[in-house]
């Protein structure tokens, strides 16, 4: 299977829905992620093939196409990573929109002053 490239946002989106809800089928993954259900297909192939995820059948499901994603060790650890790095740029985010909004206010302060 060649390498597929899924943005690390959509990636951590998707580790974080089946780590709380593993049992969604991908139909309820899309409604929930708020894509196609291809891309949602597109996604969970990509962590199957980076070993993010597992698959485990439902062994007592009258549905046998009912199934069960799993996170694996190296799913949880990309999840973590994933997660500071979101953080992270989030933060930087903040900082720059706060100094932004402070210029702002001043520019719109020293606009009153003027007669």
């Amino acid at each position: 299977m060649p390498a597929v490239l899924v943005p690390d946002s959509s990636i951590l989106r998707v580790l974080r829905l089946l780590d709380a809800s593993p049992r969604l089928t991908q139909r309820e993954m899309s409604r929930e992620l708020g894509v196609s259900l291809g891309k949602a297909n597109y996604c969970l192939r990509a962590l199957l093939g980076k070993g993010f995820v597992k698959v485990q059948n439902f062994r007592k499901s009258t549905n046998k196409r009912g199934y069960v994603y799993l996170l694996t060790p190296e799913g949880v650890a990309a999840k973590a990573d994933l997660t500071r790095h979101f953080l992270g740029r989030k933060r930087e985010e903040y900082d720059a929109l706060r100094l932004e909004i402070e210029r702002l206010q001043r520019e719109s302060e020293s606009a009153v002053e003027v007669p």
